[in-house]
């Protein structure tokens, strides 16, 4: 009895000092959207991961309620939610493709007494996307073990995104190494038309001065 309390004693405490680290804290983003223009947040995130975001328009004056044109995009331009004279909402997808997801903001018409506009924007991914109260009453798992799962799904998400920055770290050398032969290429090109532009030079040189009876 005493060794499997001092045991839950140890995870609690390793849980304590490690969730912070292992499992992404999701903060609120507080943007200014100005009165013309658009203002736009990004985020690099590899494939097959869950993303969350909820936003909402803050209004200083109860008088006047701004709207806003709402657009998310994919690395590659697929439009993954849109909405337009929207004041509050969410979107959600699983990512197809690794890259960078776009989400812009525009405020629609003259609904902001023209003004800048506040949105807060709350944009979760992967393990902080999870709705861990469902999985645990679904489960019927607490305290500690619902703590070590979150460990578990922080930990595949670390290793996921160990994998897709080597993935990453590959592409990048191989595009590095074809860079470096191309550039190694043009150089010896480059050397080799300079010699023979100074031959033919040299040999135009003589032959004038020969003509010329200098030599």
């Amino acid at each position: 009895m005493q060794r499997k309390f001092t045991t839950t004693l140890l995870l609690s405490a390793l849980i304590f000092f490690l969730t912070p680290e292992l499992i992404p804290v999701c903060e609120a983003v507080w943007l200014t959207v100005p009165k013309t223009g658009t203002k736009c947040v990004s985020e690099e995130i590899q494939s097959k991961v869950v993303v969350l975001a909820d936003y909402l328009v803050i209004s200083d004056e109860h008088s006047i309620f701004p709207t806003v044109s709402v657009k998310v995009t994919s690395p590659y331009g697929k439009v993954l939610h849109h909405s337009d004279n929207a004041t509050h909402g969410q979107f959600a997808y699983t990512t197809q493709e690794s890259g960078t997801y776009l989400a812009c903001f525009e405020v629609v018409g003259n609904s902001h007494g023209n003004k800048d506009v506040s949105i807060n924007l709350d944009w979760k991914t992967g393990i902080a996307a999870k709705d861990w109260d469902s999985i645990a009453r679904k489960e019927k798992i607490e305290g500690v073990e619902l703590e070590l799962r979150k460990l578990e799904g922080a930990v595949e998400g670390i290793h996921d995104n160990l994998i897709y920055l080597k993935d990453r770290e590959a592409e990048m050398r191989i595009v590095s190494e074809k860079t470096n032969s191309r550039v190694a290429w043009y150089s010896i090109m480059s050397l080799g038309i300079c010699i023979v532009v100074s031959g033919m030079q040299i040999l135009y040189l003589k032959q004038y001065f020969e003509r010329k009876k200098l030599i």
